[in-house]
């Protein structure tokens, strides 16, 4: 892995004030942040200063050589008015799409950063649907009486008829299914919420320092990016936000991401390449890639791969990190159809508590009911393949069930070894099927059942010194201890 290199500006800077903005959340000021960043870049680049106050805008694009840069105090808010975000032709969950702008984007920019002290807030309420069984009566209550539109069968609350409307109509299909016309989705475009921070194509990206907040979707989302740092990041999402990510980077190679703060209505870190024949068609890996020193309170998931890999993803070093109450800790997920290669894994010191699900789980019937039933396929280019990952030093107190893998018949998760490993206080202990080559070296699970280890039509497994060359019926051991 090359060293990470980091943008670097000259020492010219300008004030948003200097071109009409105003503070005080009743101008926008849309124009008056993109002018200021313009000249910055045009003069060769430098600061985009946004001082002390309340910054009310629409979205904010970046450009080569800008470091827009927030000063203590300096609170970005993002308007809800969805008029003010076009809709763009652009990739969300792995796929071409349509979407609306994003709040912040760049494409094709070199040496560029966010950085600063300051809070950008996404105006996120104004966006997403809501689920009924994600609040309170009362929460529920109080989300009806200000508006919006509900869809009584799936009891999900949405910001305005034509999100629902969107809604209905793309159920299962894609934006070129339906022929629906830019104009008529100009009447639906809420349901486009865009992703807060879109950077595309852009190299020696920095982010530092900044707060983001209140995402319409997913956070931030960095794509086919390289050299990219993010270092003393904080996100915060509401539990409820429907596809609440904090960072997914998605076909990247070279990344930091350190010293980080996420809490997330969905997967807290999470590394992608693409879906499917769109994910293989772009053939972009998320290469070289180190997590370190990160805290996760809430999500899906603390450190995620997947299920958006058909492009692979390789070449990976998390450590030194914390989860606090997330549903699942260690996140791997894909699915038949996707094909790509994960490999290359590497997990140290990891620190979890009160995870109510798995807390290391790598599953390849990701969102699929009943799918180990189902006719076993050739070997394909739409095949999923997981392999060389090694977890080390992990603790966690308070798990649903401490590890769970499972593979898939026609492609077994291949050589995953797990050293050191403790976890009190789960419901469940171990279960592994389809999984060849498996190494668990000083493991401790501690459960009500004894630690029972579940394996299944599983191949070169060495657990606690003990081998068994294969098991292929279900099998009950118990650690030794």
């Amino acid at each position: 892995m090359p060293r990470v290199e980091q943008p670097s500006f000259p020492d010219y800077q300008v004030n948003i004030t200097e071109f009409g903005a105003q503070s005080g959340g009743k101008v926008v000021n849309t124009k008056a942040i993109n002018d200021a960043i313009q000249a910055v870049s045009a003069k060769g680049g430098g600061r985009v200063i946004i001082p002390e106050g309340l910054w009310l805008t629409g979205p904010i694009v970046l450009l080569s050589n800008v470091n827009l840069h927030t000063e203590k105090n300096a609170l970005v808010l993002f308007s809800g008015d969805s008029a003010l975000y076009p809709v763009v032709d652009t990739v969300f969950e792995g796929v071409s799409a349509k979407r609306c702008q994003s709040p912040i984007s760049a494409v094709n920019a070199d040496n560029i950063a966010i950085t600063g002290f300051g809070v950008f807030d996404g105006a996120g309420d104004s966006w997403r649907p809501v689920k009924k069984d994600k609040m309170t009566e009362r929460q529920w209550k109080n989300l009806l009486n200000s508006g919006g539109s509900v869809d009584e069968a799936a009891r999900i609350w949405y910001p305005n008829a034509g999100a629902l409307q969107a809604s209905v109509l793309m159920n299962g299909k894609s934006h070129s299914d339906t022929g629906v016309t830019d104009e008529e989705w100009g009447k639906m475009k809420t349901w486009l919420r865009p992703v807060m921070v879109s950077i595309v194509k852009s190299k020696k990206v920095l982010l530092d320092g900044i707060t983001f907040k209140n995402s319409p979707n997913w956070c931030i989302h960095p794509l086919s990016c390289e050299f990219l740092t993010l270092n003393n990041v904080k996100v915060f999402n509401p539990w409820y936000s429907q596809n609440g990510d904090a960072l997914d980077v998605e076909s990247c190679r070279n990344v930091l991401i350190t010293n980080c703060l996420f809490d997330a209505g969905d997967d807290a870190i999470c590394l992608k390449s693409g879906k499917d024949a769109d994910g293989r068609r772009r053939g972009e890996p998320c290469e070289n890639v180190i997590v370190k020193n990160n805290t996760v309170l809430h999500g899906h998931g603390g450190f995620v791969v997947g299920s958006e890999m058909s492009g692979g993803v390789r070449n990976v070093y998390v450590a030194d990190c914390s989860f606090i109450g997330t549903d699942v800790g260690l996140r791997f997920k894909s699915t038949r159809g996707r094909g790509g290669v994960v490999e290359n894994i590497y997990i140290d010191r990891i620190n979890m508590i009160d995870i109510p699900n798995d807390a290391l789980i790598a599953d390849l019937y990701y969102a699929v009911k009943g799918g180990e039933d189902a006719p076993v396929p050739s070997v394909s280019e739409e095949t999923p393949i997981f392999k060389d990952i090694h977890i080390s030093n992990v603790y966690c107190n308070g798990a649903g069930r401490a590890v769970f893998f499972n593979g898939l018949p026609e492609m077994p998760i291949q050589n995953i070894s797990i050293r050191n490993m403790v976890v009190t206080n789960a419901r469940e202990g171990i279960v592994i099927n389809q999984v060849a080559q498996v190494n668990m070296e000083n493991i401790d699970i501690e459960t009500s059942d004894d630690s029972v280890i579940q394996l299944e039509n599983t191949t070169g497994i060495t657990i606690n010194g003990e081998k068994y060359d294969s098991i292929s019926e279900k099998r009950l051991l118990t650690l030794n201890k």
